[in-house]
């Protein structure tokens, strides 16, 4: 019989309590009370077929909707393949909730059965790490798990559940309500500092990221780029943040930047970054910038953990609030004009695709031009990590906040459960999942939890039968030498109609169109898969350029 006074209920309440419409999980013995609990909530139960799957989910949840994600898994080999996802959201900045299942506390420290230590693996991957092994602190610990995820630099929150906790009562326990957090009072002349200094700046640039972005802190730092000439970029995968119709627009900074993207930055005699700080990806290692004479840091995190470099000014601030507070900043003077309109040039040229290109742009300018020329401009992308990603980040533009959705840590695996939760999220909108035939491996078989819970999705496989991110840096260091980057494949098409998915199998890139549009027709999912030539012996990576650091694969 269920009983309400239950550690299991009262956690179930809690989540309630803060509307989480969604537990992604993989289920564990260790954990059925929790189970047990969310049969009879609200709250929709996605089983997934892979932990790391499940994580990626809650990943997902979290950037579409701002608020933490949560997934539950087992102890042991559980919590191991649910890292991968507790690393994406520490490096990532994401917020989320971990319950993991442990063994009864009696058998603690015995090297009993998948028996770990919570707090020694996710110390250093999570922002805290709770274990609930008093009752009666249940519902205050589940609170504060959330608090933390969302607050300051937002990430990751372990809770540990020894099994017969949960099932053990909680008696007179009320449910902790969520913590109000009044926004900071930024007013026009706690800002006018930062105002006076982009005012006197000659080449000023703004560095938006973060998961914080929505369509009015997008339009208030439309108007202002705008009126001031000052370019836009954005950090690696952050690029969503800001519309690139605006004519402020000029590109991403990371691997697969543009060069228009890199004058802005790296020429800048102001730097205000927005929501993120001068990292290593978006500097090219500490190499691109920071020789500013002024730096602005508006983020959530008064720590700026991953800054290098100066800073001038720091609000530790929500960015959308800062920029209410920016009313006023000089118009912009021609010399801006003429450099904003030169970088934006740049940034066009660059991410139009070309005829007369050939080789690897050949197929991404076909098959991405194709993408932007059919796909609704709300559609959401989901990816995970190689060098196929480089065709979305140069081809596909976006007018609105949270729609791509990818690791930033390089992480491997995430596009097909990033779409099953976008599918569920945003149901009425076009949810397409790029991956690479090296990607999809990973977590392919979440196609399954696509089909079980009613999710559609498009399902783009990039085959080139390796993993060619690596492939291309051992051309670079070991040329002629390639060890350990082929694959052998699967028919992917048959792959997906055995889950009930149709699919297409396109080796002629003069296909890929009509496919498409017969895909954003259906009822429901679609998979297609895209042939490409192998990746040669002799092709490396372009040393001019930045696609993926050696420690990615893909």
């Amino acid at each position: 019989m269920r009983m309400s006074d239950l550690v299991a209920n009262t956690i179930v309440t809690q989540l309630e309590r803060r509307g989480v419409p969604r537990v992604y999980q993989v289920p564990g013995e260790s954990f059925l009370g929790l189970l047990d609990a969310l049969r009879d909530s609200p709250i929709d139960l996605i089983t997934a077929r892979h932990e790391g799957g499940a994580g990626f989910m809650a990943v997902a949840e979290a950037r579409l909707t701002g608020r933490a994600g949560v997934v539950a898994v087992t102890r042991g080999p559980g919590a191991a393949n649910a890292s991968i996802a507790i690393h994406t959201a520490y490096q990532d900045c994401t917020p989320l909730v971990v319950f993991v299942g442990l063994i009864s506390t009696h058998v603690r420290d015995l090297e009993s059965f998948q028996e770990f230590d919570l707090k020694a693996w996710f110390g250093s991957t999570a922002k805290a790490v709770f274990i609930l092994d008093h009752p009666a602190s249940a519902a205050e610990r589940v609170a504060r798990a959330f608090e933390i995820a969302e607050s300051g630099r937002p990430g990751p929150v372990v809770v540990g559940l020894p099994e017969e906790v949960l099932v053990q009562r909680a008696p007179g326990v009320v449910p902790v309500p969520r913590t109000e957090r009044p926004p900071l009072a930024l007013t026009a002349a706690s800002v006018s500092a930062a105002a006076g200094a982009i005012d006197a700046a000659e080449r000023p640039v703004f560095v938006v990221g973060g998961d914080g972005w929505n369509a009015e802190a997008a339009a208030l730092l439309r108007r202002v780029a705008e009126q001031a000439g000052i370019p836009v970029v954005s950090d690696f995968r952050a690029h969503d943040a800001f519309p690139h119709e605006s004519p402020a627009w000029v590109g991403s900074l990371g691997f697969g930047r543009n060069a228009g993207a890199a004058e802005a930055y790296g020429s800048a005699d102001l730097v205000c970054y927005l929501g993120t700080v001068r990292r290593d990806v978006l500097s090219d290692e500490y190499t691109l910038g920071g020789d500013e004479s002024c730096t602005i840091v508006v983020s959530p995190d008064a720590d700026l953990l991953g800054h290098e470099g100066q800073v001038s000014l720091q609000y530790v601030a929500d960015p959308q609030d800062w920029l209410r507070a920016l009313t006023s900043v000089r118009a912009a003077t021609p010399a801006r004009i003429d450099r904003l309109q030169r970088e934006r040039a740049a940034y066009l040229e660059w991410s139009t695709p070309a005829a007369e290109r050939t080789g690897e742009d050949e197929w991404r300018g076909s098959v991405f031009g194709e993408m932007q020329r059919q796909l609704p401009e709300d559609a959401i992308i989901t990816v995970g990590a190689g060098n196929y990603v480089i065709g979305a980040l140069r081809y596909l533009h976006h007018q609105h906040p949270r729609t791509f959705i990818g690791p930033r840590n390089g992480a491997m695996g995430m596009g097909v459960p990033a779409a099953v939760a976008a599918s569920h999220v945003h149901p009425g909108r076009t949810v397409v999942a790029l991956a690479g035939d090296g990607c999809f491996g990973m977590n392919g078989q979440e196609l399954a939890t696509l089909q079980a819970t009613g999710g559609r999705a498009i399902i783009i496989v990039f085959d080139n039968a390796g993993f060619g991110t690596i492939h291309s840096h051992q051309e670079r260091h070991f040329p002629g030498r390639p060890a350990g980057t082929s694959l052998t494949n699967p028919d992917y098409a048959l792959l997906a109609r055995a889950h009930g998915i149709e699919a297409s199998a396109i080796s002629d890139l003069a296909d890929f169109g009509p496919a498409l549009r017969r895909a954003l027709a259906a009822d429901g999912s679609t998979l297609l898969w895209v042939q490409l030539p192998p990746v040669p012996t002799g092709a490396a990576l372009p040393t001019g350029g930045r696609e993926q650091p050696s420690g990615v694969r893909g």
